[in-house]
């Protein structure tokens, strides 16, 4: 695979989703932070260990992995953007964590040190290869012998009716083009069988896709409205919206009110969500 192989999501975590996601970073994590600490608890992540963090964005996982590994373990977090992993170190540096690094790089291709790492890890990083078997068989050379993987990702839309909602809602005023079955992006990894094919093609085996389902509180502690806004800038509902004009996007908003109000308790929209918490061990 050439070096620029994900050039696209390189340019779209950088130029666009990055810098977006470092202003609501912590909202996100608030949301999804109970499932990436499922899926820690899966990993059952030991003290002293070595931990790679891919995707790890804003750095949220990373620290919480490097807190687990103990003063004797150390985790380096990796991703493509830029503007996530400058907020990343400064959560570092504020929070005081030393055995934490992090690095900005491909995943699909970087060169690691081979047998560095006792455990790959990441929450809602690795949907977006451009070939996942070619990134999977790269980083299975990072892991040690008796290493193992573990990933959350999202199963499918229609079981995570927190991001179908909006773009239902959205698609009533903007072009929605549903993307081909297994591209990259948050749902490319929804199909367990495909995953499980994908991870054997890698050089896996062990490989498990455990359930990981329940009700998400959106936008706690925000209004209704702050809500719908936040919603309105990611997932499908954000990506159609983004090239809007201001008066379709309140006519989205407005639709995105109706459909979610029901599911608003005062305090946050509590929605149903479904993910994938994966696991396997080198072959």
């Amino acid at each position: 695979m050439s070096r620029d192989a994900n050039q696209q999501q390189i340019e779209y975590w950088n130029e666009v989703a990055g810098p977006r996601w470092v202003e609501i970073g912590d909202r996100i994590h608030d949301q999804i932070a109970p499932i990436g600490e499922a899926a820690m608890q899966r990993a059952q992540v030991a003290s002293g260990e070595r931990v790679l963090d891919v995707g790890c964005g804003c750095g949220q996982t990373t620290l919480e992995l490097a807190r687990r590994a103990g003063s004797g373990g150390r985790v380096l977090g990796i991703d493509i953007s830029g503007p996530m992993l400058a907020s990343a170190r400064e959560r570092a540096s504020g929070a005081g964590i030393g055995n934490a690094a992090f690095l900005q790089a491909d995943a699909q291709v970087h060169g690691f040190e081979p047998g560095s790492f006792d455990l790959l890890f990441s929450r809602f990083g690795v949907m977006f290869f451009e070939d996942p078997v070619a990134a999977f068989a790269n980083l299975r050379t990072a892991l040690s012998d008796a290493g193992r993987l573990c990933f959350v990702c999202w199963q499918a839309i229609q079981q995570n009716p927190w991001m179908l909602k909006p773009a239902a809602a959205a698609a009533q005023h903007v072009e929605l083009t549903p993307p081909e079955p297994g591209a990259p992006g948050p749902f490319a990894f929804a199909d367990a069988d495909r995953v499980r094919g994908i991870l054997a093609d890698a050089g896996y085996r062990e490989i498990e896709c455990r359930d990981q389902s329940g009700e998400m509180a959106v936008g706690r502690g925000q209004s209704l409205e702050e809500t719908i806004e936040f919603l309105s800038q990611m997932g499908p509902a954000g990506a159609a919206l983004r090239e809007a004009s201001e008066e379709t996007r309140a006519k989205a908003r407005s639709s995105m009110h109706t459909a979610l109000s029901p599911f608003y308790t005062g305090d946050a929209l509590v929605m149903r969500y479904a993910a994938w918490i994966v696991t396997a061990r080198p072959g």
